[in-house]
């Protein structure tokens, strides 16, 4: 089935007997094979009967509140897409068309009143603390949308299995797109022009809503600030945060630079960084599927897999980039055995992490501890030293050209594979 149209409902009868009948005479010029599901919230208006004689398919509603009404419907829809709409008729059922037709610009498409050629025609204080409501979470949850809290909306349906929400009231819609964001979903607007409901009772209370939000939104912002967020280390480059804008910029520049004329180029761990963006002939590799999901509209060729086993064939690569991984995982001798291996005769290994042999970066990890406990601080499995990390990598062969420092806490070494075999390199004594 192409397209599965929710209408979650309280009395809404007379609603409906206007609103199915246009989304029939919408949907069927456009030759789908679609549904539409009235997921019934207890009416006692005889919603549930004009529904079914409309040709609609009626669901009880399973779980409270309007985030309840989305997670019956998503359960429920058969197909590949689904559109959510309030079935009071503020929502233009002609518009359907228009997000249908955008479905392949990502895989969450709003009906937006505040993109650009967007209009609310609503009440002027309800449109004023929308917007005021709509620029504070755009800005807090560091999410692109303009028009969070819209129910109008376009899904892949694919695209919602295991995404999962917790919200029961309408405060669930801006809980969608920080979960969407955070496991690296595209999101895109489509201008959209708002009108007051035709008839009947609104069910949603802005106040309400607004209080429900500020309740949520400490959670919400932990899961967008999360390491693991898919966009987090794009985000963080151009971070209004002073201190890490310049930390994420410094290790850009020296990265690049050393890599930016060596080849083919393999950037393990590349989570969502700017520095995989930056260079022109790299593969992006890492663990972490949703930073994978995220870059993937920048037209990178990426694979997922593990540092400990790299996907390649040997020799297969002029640079090697390890920035801001071993550190994250237990140091073992197939770790660097890897990197020699995929790495051709002369080619570069860039590897970045902190140095635990100074003063400097001990001291931002236990301030870091401080000021952000619930953060990753203390997520650092390996403590490498300037003297350590070099003993590891001479060992297997690996030639020192040079190392560089961001604020003397983390290093940034660059190190030669040598044109001729080395009796021994690249295998570490196991005797």
């Amino acid at each position: 089935m192409n397209l599965s149209v929710l209408l979650p409902v309280i009395n809404e009868r007379d609603n409906l007997q206007v609103l199915i009948p246009r989304l029939h005479a919408v949907l069927e010029p456009e030759h789908l094979d679609y549904e539409i599901l009235a997921i019934d919230g207890g009416s006692t208006d005889g919603t549930q009967a004009a529904a079914r004689e409309l040709g609609a398919r009626v669901v009880a509603q399973r779980g409270p509140g309007y985030g309840g009404a989305l997670a019956t419907g998503f359960a429920e829809a058969r197909g590949e897409y689904v559109v959510t709409l309030d079935a009071d008729l503020s929502h233009d059922p002609a518009f359907v068309a228009k997000l249908w037709r955008a479905r392949e610009q990502a895989d969450i498409v709003i009906a937006s009143r505040y993109a650009r050629g967007g209009m609310s025609y609503d009440s002027w204080g309800r449109r004023r603390l929308s917007r005021l409501l709509n620029w504070f979470l755009r800005r807090l949850l560091s999410l692109e949308a303009c028009d969070l809290s819209s129910g109008f909306r376009l899904y892949r349906r694919a695209a919602l299995e295991g995404l999962g929400f917790e919200i029961a009231g309408f405060a669930v819609l801006e809980e969608i797109l920080a979960r969407a964001s955070s496991s690296g979903l595209g999101i895109a607007e489509v201008p959209f022009t708002f009108f007051p409901r035709e008839s009947g009772r609104s069910h949603a209370r802005l106040l309400k809503f607004g209080f429900e939000l500020l309740r949520w939104v400490p959670a919400l912002w932990l899961l967008r600030n999360s390491a693991s967020a898919a966009d987090y280390d794009e985000r963080a480059f151009y971070s209004i945060i002073p201190m890490q804008r310049f930390w994420q910029r410094r290790r850009h520049r020296l990265i690049v630079l050393m890599a930016r004329a060596a080849g083919r180029t393999l950037d393990i761990g590349c989570g969502s960084s700017v520095i995989i963006q930056s260079l022109n002939n790299a593969v992006g590799l890492d663990v972490n599927w949703a930073k994978l999901r995220f870059l993937r509209r920048y037209g990178i060729p990426l694979i997922r897999g593990s540092t400990f086993a790299l996907p390649f064939r040997g020799e297969s690569f002029e640079c090697v980039i390890s920035s801001e991984v071993i550190e994250h995982v237990p140091c073992e001798e197939v770790l660097f055995d890897e990197m020699w291996r995929v790495l051709k005769p002369g080619g570069l290994l860039v590897v970045g992490t902190p140095d635990y042999g100074g003063w400097a970066w001990p001291t931002i990890e236990r301030l870091y501890g401080w000021l952000l406990p619930w953060a990753y601080h203390c997520e650092h499995v390996s403590r490498y030293t300037r003297e350590s990390l070099s003993a590891i990598l001479a060992q297997r062969g690996f030639i020192h050209e040079t190392t560089n420092y961001i604020l003397r806490g983390e290093m940034v070494m660059a190190w030669r594979k040598p044109q001729t075999p080395v009796a021994g390199a690249g295998l570490a004594s196991r005797a």
